[in-house]
Formats: C-alpha cells, structure tokens, sequence
C-alpha cells in the first residue's frame, strides 16, 4: 500500500531549528516535512528521492527534532549505512548543523575502524546518535549488554536501503533489525532510498511483520530535473575490443581542464589504476588528481575524501568505493569510463554530480569498445524515458543465518522456537523453513551430522530450560573477530621496503610476481621485491616495459537485464543505428551485409570456420556470469554430440565456443535446448571447482572456518586448505548439509545467474536463427579477441588462437566490393 499524502500540520519545527534553516535563507523540502510529520504520528517511513534530494537531512530532520523538544539520555537514533566513509562524511555533516543549532546532542560513529577504546566507552555510555555499518550492528547486538544498550532507542535510519537489500549485508541487517524489534519494538523505521523500480519489495523489507501491510509510509521526494548526459564520441581509433578506454583519456584529460572538480568513476579497481597512471602521464598542468579503490589503505583513502571535502582536488578516479551518498556538492561532472553495466547504477553515479535538487547533473559516459557505445545508448535512452532497471530481492543466505544464530546465542540463552519466530519477521526469512532454520541451528550447535564428533564444532551447550547459549569465551571472541559477510579474497599487504603500506593486493596475483617484476598499485609503479609473511614487499620503480596491473576477483559488474533488452532493441531498429558514431554504424552496416543482426526476439548464433577449427557465436546479451555458466553446459553437451570442444570465452554481449568439428542445424538446437540445465548442470556443478570456491566463502560467513583468531591471521591458503577438507567430509557422508545447500544457492545466484539462463533459453526457445558463414563476422570480432581467459578440457585440447586483432578485423571486413557499395 502506498500513501504518498502526510498531513503535514504537525511538521512545525522548533525553534533551533527553524532558525538554523531561516539563518541560512532556506526552507525544508515537502517531503523534508513529511518525514517530520510521519514521525510525529509514529510512524515508519520510507523515503524515495533522486540523488541529491535532500534524503539525509530528511532521515535525521525527525530525530534532531525531537532531541531539541525532548532531551534523551542514552541512545535515540540509530544510523546505518552500507560504508564506512559514508559514516564519516555523515558525521562530518551532522555535526555542524548540530552545533550551529545549538543542540546538547552527542553524535559518534562505530565502525570496524573504531578504537576499541572507544567502543567501550560507547557501549557504557552511549551516544545520543549513533553512525555504524551492518556488520557493527551485529556485533553490538551479541554482546549481553544489548537489551540494555538499545533499551531507549527511538529511531533505526537506514541510508542508501536500495544497495543494501537484496544482498548478504542486506542479510544480516534484516536478521538485526528483527532483533532490534524484540529489544526496543517502539523504535520507528526510516529508509532512505534512491529511485528503485520497485518500491513495494523495499516497503515491505523496512516492515516489521515483512509484508508490504501499510505500516510503512512511503513519501516521494520527486524526480529532479533529467539528468545532462552525454556520450563522448572520440576523435582516436574506436577500438573492437577492450574495456579500458585508454584511448579516449586524451579527451577525459581536457574536459577534466574545462570543469570545477571532476568524479571519474571505473568498473573495476585494476581499470581505476591504469586510468589514473594514463591520466597522471597526461598530466602536464600538474592538476590535483587521486585515486580511490577498496583495496587501498584506509588512511589513503580518508585523505582523499577529506581533501575532496575540502575542494582540494580537481578530480578522483573511483571505483564502486564511491558510488553511494558521498556528498561532495563542489563535483560538477562525472565521467564514467566504461559501459554502465545498469541504469539505476548510472543514475547513482551521475547523481554525484550537482548535488542539489534543483540543478541537473552533469555526465561524460566514455565507452571502451565499439559494444560499449550500443550500452552507453541503451543507457542514456532508458534515463531519459525514467525507466530504470533493478533484479527481484531474493531469499535471505543460509550462511548468514548460520552466522546470526550463534550471535544470538553469544548475547544471551536462545530458545529455538522463539528465535525461529523472530527471524521469519525479517523480510528476506519470511518464507524460511522449519527444516532450513533448524538445520542452520545444528549446523551452529554441533556442526551437523558428519562434523559433530569435532569439539570445535560444538559451540553452543544446551540448559535444564531447554534454551542455547553460546558454548565458552573463546567461541564468542571467534565469532566477533569474524562477523561479517564480506569475504575478499586473499590479500597480502602491500609494503615499501622501510616505509607504509599502500593497501592490499589479492594473494594470487603476488605469487606470480617475481623479484624484479613491476606492477601499477595506489597510483605509483612500484618493483617487486619479495613476499615476507603476509607482506608483499615493494620499492618506488621508475621505468618498466608494460608493468602488471593488479586482477581483483568479482571485480566486474554484471549488466542488468534491462540495459541488454534495450541493445537488443538498438541493434534491431536500423533507424536507430543513424544516432550511433561513423565507424559503430558502419560495423553494424557491414554485419548486416554479411550476416545478420541480432534483435529483441529469438536468438542469433553463427557458426564458421578458422584454420582447422570451427567456432559458434551466439548473441546472448544476457551477462557474463550467465554466458560463461552457458558456456561450460555447452561444452558439456559438445563432448555428447562428439563435436570435440576445446574451448569457450564469454563476455557480457556475445558467447564464443570453438571445437573440430561444426554442429548441424539440429544440434545447434540441443546447445541451447533448455534441458541443458538438468544433467549438464548438475555434472558441472559436481566436477567444478566453483563449489569448492564458494563452500570456501559459505563457510567463512557461517562460521565453520575463522578467518581470523585471537592473535593470529590465518593466510588464504591456509583457509582455502581448510574449507576443502570439510567440502570433502560433507559430500561424501552428509551431502544435505546446510552449508552445501548454501553453497548450491549462492552458486545458483549471482555467480551463475542460473535464473537468468533459464529465461534466456526459454525465451528462444523455437526461434533460434543459426546462421552459416564462411568466414568470421564483424559482430564476433570482439569476442574472438578475448581467447585465451577460459578453456575447457576436452576430447580434444589444442592450442588457443593467437591472432592480433588487425588480422580478425580485415577478415570479418574484407570484401571484393567497395566499402561504399555495402547496404548500411
């Protein structure tokens, strides 16, 4: 239910603070004051604004209000956001206000980067508003002194809601938030949103029963004016392929010249640092230019924020690190180099651009390849029709429900019964089994069936009143140490020889440097020295012949599903193709000519020679996670059919495989027949290495693996050592275990978008086009030219193509005709 109408006759302000906004010539926004009179009626709310709406103001405005009427002693509002610099910028713009309105109002954060000290003190005597992140808040409600900490609490404000559910860190927050409610059930609700595609799924995530019931006000904070977008069109040579855009930094550099302060946001960390160096050795004005990246040391990253609050910087490359609700209102351009992957995603981004609701927001979209311009206009069309993208929520992780259990049992006894209740209460459990609760509960008391005889599995003992407590202090201190649903890959320290450390670069990237070896991190070249211990010891290089840049896993952004109905849509209409740059336009001309193209319906694939080896290209859009999921059945299917595969690559558009022998029409049908995902799937899944990976990180969030212990930190390899033991033990005697059927979920999901396929193959389903060609087309150029990332042992392994690109393009082009002849 929706109700959009608040009576605002008791949104008066008091005095403080209306004179803080009179002081300051402004006045509240309407949906400022609708929040203000929703909480007056005690009432949760859920607020949808644009970026730079004014949504965080509008969260604490209720809260400030109600400290200046009615001191509070202890703590009154909670604040939750999804970083921990979005913590501190909040604080940074909370306490000014505060103390220019004259407010007696204690105003902390508590973050994984909070002295201990500190922690303590806060916990007995808390501050009046308190800023955190998902993971502190679990960690404050395991300790016993929770029901007394949260006792008084009045408000829980949740910022940017929209990044946060749907995930595991959405997760965890759900399963406190039901926790909070038992403690303090007269706490109201706040979320703070940017524009989703489906505000019913957020209402119902912020209620208390987890239903979309009415108790959840949602006020709209209105459109904004339409974003400013445009897609650079770059003077240099558009290349086929690539995702780096280095090409067209040039141009970046000069627009970077021509703005106030500039945000240059990446895909990924590897690309924020060879955007930055590029951007660095165009430099000649010597512009104040930084770097920002998750894998930085947080004090680097803290002086980059704190300067650009300062207006110190004329632009930061950034990753995702920056994409939420930092508010820099000096940044009067974003340049997102690279394809946007989702509009909601675009908007976010662009949206740091102007902060203000009454100014639109300036962007330079910089697409890499010549498939990146047909998503750039995807992108750019679905902003300006205010459609945007977003994936249904899914059901909550067993992993982390496994975590959540023995949090509970770490505060205080837990009653299974009571306990299950409680969490069916948080939105992603709703529909959580007796069966899955209760193994989860297992698993967390004794380890489950297989494991039970192992005494570090035991970490709960039952009481004569038939309720858990979490077993001994060591067990309690293992789980705060490792509380959380973040599990990065392995990292080594990355170290000058006798100076700081620069960040973290992942443990697999290390072991393949040798002393001597060059690599771009934190913006500096930097030699290889040694590794020592968990360190990667490094000193400042000077010159190197192509330097390595640092891979970080699950770097890439999947793209929506939305944005690859929309390419679709571009590359089916011809009329459309007119607005595309000369040399895209040509390409699609050509493809045309000597295939076919793509369109909304069916499915195109082609086959065709090259040297001795034969090649499909099917035209999926559907992502990459899907692609290489496809791409790994199909092979399977392959070695049935007696094609002899030798391997695949995928990229978020298009699906390559090549094998010896061609498949007929009629087999080109059984590749992409939807009963592929039954045994198919299920041998994979048995023989990949993907399950060990994920049963890796499962068993991380649900406890069964410490990352950490008291005085130790165990290394990657040594976690992944023991999470395949346990992987072995539970398939061979307790295959139903939970923490394998969690594994089976996750791996259902984002990493092999197994959904998406299935409605991708069902689509095509009786509307496969295959098309046979003697020679490669223009549309499978790229995809050709990304062989060699992924290969699959078969009947019959060869060597991979090694041609340049130059050789593919004048291939797919050639033609005894003149280029002017060719039907565009």
């Amino acid at each position: 239910m929706v109700q959009n109408d608040t009576d605002q006759t008791d949104s008066a302000l008091p005095d403080p603070v209306a004179d803080w906004f009179a002081d300051r010539g402004w006045a509240p926004h309407a949906h400022q004051l609708k929040m203000l009179a929703a909480a007056r009626a005690g009432r949760s709310a859920l607020l949808i604004a644009p970026t730079g709406g004014g949504k965080t103001l509008a969260g604490f405005l209720p809260s400030l209000c109600e400290l200046a009427e009615r001191p509070h002693t202890g703590l009154h509002t909670l604040y939750i956001s999804p970083l921990k610099a979005l913590t501190q910028d909040i604080q940074r713009n909370l306490e000014t206000p505060v103390a220019e309105m004259g407010l007696d109002v204690s105003v902390e954060t508590r973050t994984g980067d909070t002295p201990q000290a500190k922690r303590k003190r806060q916990r007995l005597h808390p501050p009046n508003m308190l800023l955190t992140t998902p993971e502190s808040l679990a960690l404050m409600l395991s300790y016993p002194d929770a029901p007394e900490f949260f006792a008084g609490l009045q408000c829980v404000v949740l910022d940017e809601l929209h990044a946060l559910a749907g995930t595991k860190r959405g997760d965890l927050l759900a399963l406190g938030l039901a926790r909070l409610n038992r403690l303090a059930p007269q706490a109201r609700r706040v979320g703070l949103s940017a524009t989703v595609r489906t505000p019913a799924e957020l209402r119902a995530w912020l209620s208390p029963s987890a239903e979309d019931d009415g108790s959840v006000q949602q006020v709209d904070g209105g459109e904004g004016p339409k974003p400013e977008i445009e897609i650079l069109t770059t003077r240099e040579y558009l290349p086929w392929s690539g995702h780096m855009a280095v090409h067209a930094l040039s141009e970046v550099y000069e627009r970077l010249k021509q703005a106030e302060t500039t945000l240059i946001f990446v895909n990924t960390r590897a690309q924020a640092e060879i955007v930055f160096q590029e951007l660095w050795r165009l430099n000649e004005n010597l512009l104040p230019i930084a770097l920002h990246h998750g894998s930085l040391d947080v004090e680097q990253r803290r002086k980059v924020e704190a300067a650009m609050a300062r207006g110190d910087l004329k632009a930061v490359v950034a990753t995702s690190s920056l994409d939420l609700g930092i508010d820099w209102a000096a940044i009067d351009l974003v340049v997102q180099v690279g394809a946007p992957k989702g509009v909601a995603r675009l908007l976010q981004r662009i949206g740091r651009a102007n902060h203000r609701l009454d100014a639109p927001s300036r962007a330079l979209l910089v697409p890499a390849n010549r498939f990146e311009v047909l998503e750039c206009r995807a992108a750019v069309e679905a902003v300006q029709a205010r459609i945007l993208d977003g994936e249904p929520l899914r059901a909550g992780g067993l992993d982390v429900l496994c975590q959540h259990i023995l949090g509970m049992a770490c505060s205080a006894p837990v009653d299974p019964d009571a306990l299950y209740a409680e969490i069916r209460t948080a939105q992603p459990y709703r529909e959580l089994s007796r069966r899955d609760f209760d193994d989860a509960f297992a698993f967390v008391d004794h380890g489950g069936y297989a494991l039970k005889g192992y005494r570090k599995f035991r970490r709960m003992t039952q009481d004569d009143r038939g309720t858990y407590r979490v077993a001994s202090i060591p067990d309690a201190q293992r789980y705060r140490m490792n509380v959380g649903t973040i599990v990065e890959a392995p990292t080594l320290k990355v170290k000058l020889r006798g100076g700081r450390v620069l960040g973290e670069v992942e443990e697999f990237f290390a072991q393949y440097l040798e002393a001597g070896d060059t690599f771009l991190f934190s913006g500096q070249l930097l030699r290889f020295e040694r590794i020592k211990e968990l360190t990667c010891e490094v000193t400042r290089a000077t010159k190197a012949d192509q330097p390595k840049v640092p891979a970080y896993m699950g770097g890439r952004l999947p793209l929506s599903t939305h944005l690859a109905e929309r390419v679709r849509g571009i590359l089916e209409d011809r009329r459309a193709w007119a607005d595309l740059p000369g040399p895209v336009e040509q390409w699609l001309g050509i493809q045309r000519w000597r295939s076919s193209v793509p369109g909304r319906e069916g499915l195109l694939v082609e086959s065709f020679p090259r040297g001795d080896k034969e090649f499909l290209v099917a035209y999926c859009f559907e992502g990459r996670n899907a692609h290489q999921t496809l791409g790994m059945l199909i092979t399977k299917r392959m070695e049935r059919l007696r094609l002899s595969p030798l391997g695949f690559v995928a990229t978020d558009y298009v699906l390559a495989v090549w094998s010896l022998r061609a498949p007929s029409d009629e087999q080109v049908g059984q590749l992409f027949d939807q009963d592929i995902l039954g045994d198919e799937l299920e041998e994979w899944m048995e023989e990949s290495s993907m399950l060990r990976r994920t049963f890796r990180n499962v068993g991380v969030v649900a406890g069964l693996i410490d990352k950490q212990l008291p005085g130790q930190e165990k290394t990657g390899k040594q976690v992944t050592f023991s999470a395949d033991l346990v992987y072995d033990v539970l398939r061979k005697h307790q295959p139903d275990h939970i923490l394998l059927r969690a594994t089976r979920q996750d791996v259902g999901g984002g990493l092999t978008d197994i959904r998406r396929l299935s409605d991708m193959l069902g689509r095509v389903a009786g509307a496969i086009r295959h098309t046979r060609l003697e020679r490669i087309s223009p549309l499978a150029v790229p995809v050709l030219l990304e062989i060699g990332r992924e290969q699959v042992d078969g009947e019959a392994l060869d060597d991979l193509l090694d041609e340049g690109a130059q050789t593919l393009i004048e291939e797919a082009t050639s033609t005894e005709y003149d280029q002017s002849e060719l039907p565009l």
